[in-house]
This record gives C-alpha cells, structure tokens and sequence, in this order.
C-alpha cells in the first residue's frame, strides 16, 4: 500500500500519525514536510476533495491570522491560494492512501485509510 502524509515533525498529532504509519508493514510511505515542501492548491482541492472537506473544514485557525484574514468565510478558491502561499494555515496532518484522504485529528482516523 502507498501512503503520503503531509507531516509538520513539530506537531505531536502529526508525529503519533506518522507512527502509526511506519508501524504498517510493506507500506511504501512518502513523508511530505509541508512547510518546506507545501502543496499546489490544486492537490488541496484534492486531498480535501476525496476527503470529503471542504477547504475551510481543512483551515487551520489557532496559531494563525486566518480568522483576521476573513478566511473562515472565504470561497474555496482563496482559502486554498492562502494555504498553498502560507502552508501553516493548513490544518495537520493529511493522509492520502489508496484507500482514500482523511484528515487525522485524531491520529487514530489515520487506521480507517489503512
């Protein structure tokens, strides 16, 4: 089985999901530090897509500006141009496998793609 997650190594949640993903034997697992390395809006616009999120639903709101930028209530298309310009307004971490994207808050949802 494939699987990427979109992982901040400074996030606990993101460290406890990453893991479990190594934990899953065979699995060929690709870590994307999202900070250094962000997404296109176009790949947000997937991943929240067959996550079945919305962008705003995937936004991160404490520890950013983004209430103060209007994000919140944003369309799709300015809330995924923030984050693919500002990475940290994304919320972590994002798991993508063969068998479909969650957003793993808590890491435990990371097991329903698995």
């Amino acid at each position: 089985m494939k699987a990427t997650i979109w992982h901040n190594p400074a996030c606990g949640t993101s460290r406890k999901t990453l893991a479990i993903l190594q934990e899953v034997p065979g699995i060929d697992l690709t870590v994307t530090e999202y900070l250094k390395t962000p997404p296109s809006a176009a790949k947000l616009a997937q991943l929240y897509r067959d996550a079945r999120l919305t962008p705003q639903q995937g936004l991160r709101l404490r520890g950013t500006d983004a209430e103060e930028r209007g994000l919140p209530a944003a369309s799709d298309a300015e809330v995924l141009a923030a984050m693919a310009a500002q990475p940290s307004l994304i919320e972590r971490p994002l798991v993508e496998t063969d068998k479909g994207v969650r957003l793993c808050r808590p890491q435990d949802v990371v097991r329903e793609i698995l």
